[in-house]
């Protein structure tokens, strides 16, 4: 890749200090797919919302539109816009303005819902958000969701576990519905011990599937680790079954490698050590 090819990413995103997650995993993930990666941080956190007590959460509203705005005038452009974590529905409509203020034909927007797990929403997400990123979603050529903020976007029953094709498939569509061309459900898995990822191209009214061995355990930061290492896939010329496959194996690597470390999981996945294998994959090295 020379610099004439080079793309730029807009990722949108918190910034915690500790716990890797959010544009701390965004980064250095797409940076390693070669992309040049432009940020603007929603909120500095001095700690994930996940596992530790008491952080401190500095609300960056106000300096969203006067960053883009001081773009404008540099006459910006981006190849990608890709969206994380958003600490309010306020944000969630700048950004949606941002979004259609930067998008022509040829930006790939990503909206990655950060809102819940486990069937219940993130610490200081609230349904005005939740209603808000569906708004935010029509604007995307793809979504990322997990299973429980796809549930809680589209008002349907969250289901943690013994589903079949047929849940998962009808949530994909009723995604794609909301605007996407494309919609990626993270966290699917049909039998015990295996985990990965379901799609659905509304334009092809195709499926795919990738599933890989699962680690026990509940680790931070994956669906981060997960949506940057696809789109670092999809901006690297891979089809999207490849790039699901791509992000799939590479967050269960990283999964892996902190479970046989023993690390405390809190402070997110050893993802740093995988970055060559991600690499490699995508023909970087």
């Amino acid at each position: 890749m020379n610099g004439k090819n080079k793309k730029r990413v807009i990722a949108i995103h918190d910034i915690s200090c500790i716990g890797r997650c959010s544009l701390t995993v965004a980064l250095p993930v797409l940076s390693a797919a070669g992309i040049e990666t432009s940020v603007i941080p929603t909120a500095v956190l001095s700690t994930h919302t996940g596992g530790f007590s008491g952080f401190t959460f500095r609300d960056l509203t106000d300096d969203i539109e006067p960053i883009f705005n001081h773009w404008k005038t540099l006459g910006i452009c981006a190849d990608s816009i890709y969206t994380g974590y958003l600490g309010s529905y306020r944000q969630a409509e700048i950004v949606e303005k941002l979004i259609c203020g930067m998008k022509n034909e040829n930006t790939f927007v990503l909206v990655d819902p950060v809102m819940g797990d486990a069937g219940r929403l993130y610490t200081g997400i609230d349904e005005k958000l939740v209603f808000e990123m569906k708004k935010l979603c029509k604007n995307a050529d793809m979504v990322v969701p997990n299973i429980t903020e796809a549930s809680m976007m589209l008002g349907m029953e969250y289901i943690p576990e013994g589903y079949g094709e047929d849940y998962i498939n009808e949530m994909l569509k009723k995604l794609c519905e909301m605007g996407p061309r494309y919609a990626v459900l993270s966290g699917v898995s049909f039998e015990k011990g295996k985990t990965g990822a379901a799609s659905y191209d509304s334009l092809d009214d195709s499926f795919s599937y990738y599933f890989t061995e699962q680690t026990e355990g509940f680790y931070h930061g994956t669906g981060d680790l997960f949506a940057s290492a696809l789109l670092g896939a999809v901006l690297s010329g891979k089809s999207i079954s490849d790039s699901i496959k791509i992000a799939v194996d590479y967050t269960a690597q990283s999964i892996r490698l902190t479970h046989s470390f023993g690390s405390d999981t809190r402070y997110g996945v050893d993802f740093e050590l995988c970055l060559p294998g991600y690499m490699k994959a995508l023909g970087k090295i």
